[in-house]
C-alpha cells in the first residue's frame, strides 16, 4: 500500500479534527490574511492576518455559542454571506459544534432563500448584513425552525417586531461562547470528538436551471477525504499563499478551504471580484481558483489595452498571442513524449522576445508569484488556455460537481494538458457509460439529495456510481476531456449531434469582445447564436469607431458593431464542420447576469432561462428560412 492510500485509508472522521489537529500542530503559523478598509473607505485596504491559533480562538467561541443557543449535532445553521474570514470562521465554528452548514449564496432572492431555510430546517441562520437580516425578516412567519439570526456586520441591529433573541451580533455569539466555554471548557472538544464519518456536514443547494434547488447531502467523511486527496496531489504546499474570492457557498469554494487546513498554508480572503485585479498585486499568491470567465476577461481587458495603444502595439500582441499558444502546444506535446517541456529553438527565440514585450506585465498583474491557477466549473477554451500556458500562467484544469464535492479530476502540474481536466485525484473512479457519460464513484459522492429519495435514485446507483450529466472521453494515459452536458447536446433536424459548449468555448478564444454566447439549433435545420458582448471592451472599441459617448446598448445595435462581430463569426465557421457554422446571430441589448437569473453565482449559462426571455430573438432568426 502506498503512502497516498495509507493517508486516505487512515483519514479522521471530519475536518473539524483535522482543524484540532492543525492548530495543534502550527499554533502561531499564520492561516488567514483579510482585508480591513481604510477608515475613510479611501485608499487601499489594510490587511490583517490570523494565526491557526487566534483563528481557533474565534471557531471554538462559535461554535459554543451555537451550543449554548441550543444547537444539537447534524441540526443545520444556514450561512448568507459574501466570501471573507468569518465566512470560513463561522463554517469551521459551525462544524465544530457538530451541526450542519447550509450555504447559501448571498444573491439569493428572499423567496429562495426561505425555501432553502426551510427545506433543510435550519435553526439559525448566520447573515452577511441587514440586506441577508431582512430576507429573513421578511419571510419569519414561514420559518417556524428558525431560532436566531446571526448577523456578521455590526451595523444590522434588532427591529421592533422581532422575538426577543431573535438577532445575535456574531460578536455577541463570539463573547456568549467564550463565557460558555469557562464554564464547559471540555463541550466543543467533546463535540468534534463525537462526530462520526457518516453525520452530515453541508448542505448545498445546486443552482439548478430549473424548478427548485436540491439540497446535496455531503457527510464530514466527504471533506475529510477530500483535503487528504488535494494534499496528496501535491500541487499544493506549506508555503503556499492562496487568494481565495471563489463565492464559499459553491463547492468549489468550499473545497478550497478543506485542503488548506490539511496542507497549512496562507489563505488571504477577499470574495469581491471587483478588487480582484487591485488585490493580486498585493496578495502576489503562489496559486489561486478561478472559474473560466476570469480568465476570458482578463485575455479580453490585456487585448483592449493593446489595442487601444494603436494599431502596432495590438499588432504586437497579436503575435505574442500567436507565440504563446504556439509555444504551449510544442512544450506538451513535447513532455508528452519525452518529459521534458522544451520548443524548438526558433520558437523558444520568438518566445524569449514576446516574454519581454508581453508575458512579463500579464505575469506581474498577477502579482508576480503565480506558480499556477485552478479553473473549474465550466470548460474554459483551449485557445485562451493555451495563451495563458504560453505566457507562463499555468491553468490547471479541473473537473467535479456539488455531488462529487467539487475536485474529482485536476491537471498533474508540470504534466498538465490544455483542453483536459487532468486525471482523477487519489480514491476516485471514473468509467465511461456505452452513451458517453461519465460516471464516478469514490468518497467525494454525496450521500444523496436530501428529503428526495427518487431524485437520488436517478442519479446514484446502490453500488456506489454516479451518473454526472457529463459527456467525456478517456485518453489512454487516464487524462478526461468534458465534450459536453448529456442534457446540452443538440440534435438538429437532419440528425447531426452538436456541443454548443465546444462550439461557444471556440468563439470565445477568436473574438476578444464577447462576454456571453448561447449557441442553439436543436430540432432546427441549423444553428444560430445570442451574443452578449464585455462592456468595457466594445465601448472601448466604440470610442475608436465613431461611437464615443453611446450607450452600450446603443453601440450594441449600430450597425458597425454587427459588421464587427460578424467578422469574428466567418473566422469561427471556417473551423467549424459545416452543421455546426453559426449561420445568424444576434446581439442582446445587455450582458447576461446572475441577477435576471440567466447566469448561476458560478458564473454557469442558465440555457433555459436565456432561450425562454429572448424566444423573439431566436424566432426571428429562423423565419422565412425552411426547416427541415
Amino acid at each position: 500500500m502506498t503512502d497516498t492510500q495509507t493517508q486516505l485509508e487512515n483519514r479522521p472522521p471530519s475536518v473539524a479534527t483535522l482543524f484540532v489537529q492543525r492548530v495543534a500542530a502550527t499554533p502561531d503559523a499564520e492561516a488567514y490574511r483579510y482585508p480591513v478598509p481604510s477608515a475613510a473607505g479611501q485608499g487601499p485596504d489594510d490587511w490583517k492576518s490570523l494565526s491557526w491559533g487566534e483563528a481557533a480562538e474565534r471557531v471554538y467561541a462559535i461554535a459554543a455559542g451555537l451550543i449554548d443557543l441550543g444547537v444539537r449535532s447534524e441540526e443545520r445553521v444556514a450561512l448568507a454571506s459574501s466570501t471573507r474570514v468569518e465566512w470560513i470562521l463561522a463554517d469551521l465554528g459551525i462544524l465544530c459544534a457538530g451541526a450542519a452548514t447550509t450555504t447559501v449564496y448571498p444573491q439569493t432572492n428572499a423567496e429562495e432563500s426561505a425555501y432553502i431555510l426551510a427545506d433543510s430546517e435550519s435553526r439559525v441562520l448566520v447573515a452577511e448584513d441587514a440586506a441577508q437580516l431582512a430576507k429573513a425578516r421578511e419571510k419569519r412567519a414561514e420559518l417556524p425552525n428558525l431560532q436566531h439570526v446571526v448577523v456578521i456586520d455590526p451595523a444590522a441591529e434588532p427591529a421592533e417586531g422581532d422575538p426577543e433573541g431573535w438577532v445575535v451580533s456574531l460578536a455577541d455569539l463570539e463573547a456568549r461562547g467564550a463565557e460558555y466555554l469557562a464554564k464547559h471548557p471540555s463541550a466543543v472538544k467533546e463535540r468534534v470528538e463525537a462526530i462520526t464519518s457518516e453525520q452530515l456536514a453541508t448542505l448545498i443547494y445546486t443552482s439548478g436551471t430549473t424548478g427548485r434547488p436540491k439540497g446535496v447531502r455531503l457527510p464530514h467523511d466527504n471533506w475529510s477525504y477530500m483535503a487528504k486527496a488535494i494534499a496528496s496531489t501535491g500541487l499544493v504546499t506549506k508555503d503556499d499563499v492562496q487568494y481565495l474570492w471563489l463565492p464559499l457557498a459553491h463547492v468549489f469554494g468550499k473545497v478550497l478551504t478543506s485542503g488548506q487546513i490539511e496542507v497549512g498554508h496562507v489563505t488571504a480572503v477577499d470574495g469581491r471580484v471587483d478588487k480582484i485585479i487591485e488585490n493580486l498585486p498585493v496578495v502576489q499568491p503562489t496559486y489561486m481558483a478561478a472559474v473560466p470567465r476570469i480568465f476570458e476577461k482578463v485575455y479580453n481587458g490585456v487585448a483592449a489595452k493593446a489595442r487601444a495603444g494603436g494599431a502596432a502595439k495590438y499588432k504586437i500582441f497579436q503575435w505574442a498571442a500567436g507565440v504563446a499558444r504556439e509555444y504551449a502546444k510544442e512544450s506538451q506535446d513535447n513532455f508528452r513524449r519525452t518529459g521534458t517541456a522544451s520548443a524548438s529553438f526558433g520558437l523558444t527565440a520568438k518566445h524569449k522576445v514576446a516574454d519581454a514585450l508581453v508575458y512579463s506585465k500579464l505575469r506581474e498583474a498577477f502579482g508576480g508569484r503565480l506558480r499556477a491557477a485552478v479553473s473549474g466549473s465550466a470548460a474554459l477554451s483551449p485557445e485562451i488556455g493555451f495563451f495563458f500556458a504560453g505566457a507562463g500562467i499555468h491553468i490547471l484544469e479541473g473537473y467535479g460537481l456539488t455531488e462529487s464535492s467539487a475536485a474529482s479530476f485536476v491537471n498533474p502540474g508540470e504534466a498538465y494538458r490544455t483542453g483536459t481536466v487532468g486525471k482523477p485525484v487519489p480514491g476516485c473512479e471514473v468509467r465511461i457509460a456505452d452513451d458517453g457519460e461519465i460516471l464516478l464513484r469514490g468518497p467525494g459522492i454525496m450521500q444523496g439529495y436530501h428529503g428526495l429519495p427518487e431524485k437520488t435514485a436517478e442519479v446514484l446507483e446502490s453500488d456506489g456510481w454516479f451518473h454526472t450529466g457529463d459527456i467525456g472521453e478517456l485518453s489512454a494515459d487516464g487524462y478526461l476531456k468534458i465534450t459536453d452536458r448529456k442534457k446540452d447536446l443538440i440534435k438538429t433536424s437532419g440528425g447531426k449531434y452538436i456541443a454548443p459548449a465546444e462550439v461557444e468555448g471556440q468563439f470565445k478564444a477568436v473574438c476578444p469582445f464577447v462576454s456571453n454566447i448561447l449557441v442553439h439549433g436543436a430540432d432546427r435545420n441549423f444553428c444560430t447564436a445570442l451574443i452578449a458582448l464585455d462592456e468595457p471592451s466594445i465601448l472601448g472599441w466604440a470610442k475608436e469607431n465613431g461611437l464615443d459617448g453611446k450607450s452600450y446598448a446603443e453601440v450594441v445595435a449600430a450597425p458597425q458593431t454587427e459588421r464587427l462581430i460578424e467578422g469574428y463569426v466567418k473566422r469561427l465557421n471556417e473551423g467549424l464542420q459545416r452543421w455546426q457554422t453559426i449561420k445568424k446571430f444576434r446581439l442582446l441589448p445587455r450582458d447576461l447576469d446572475i441577477e435576471h437569473g440567466e447566469l448561476t453565482p458560478s458564473l454557469k449559462l442558465k440555457r433555459p432561462v436565456v432561450e425562454r426571455e429572448y424566444k423573439d430573438l431566436i424566432e426571428s432568426m429562423y423565419e422565412g428560412a425552411r426547416e427541415a
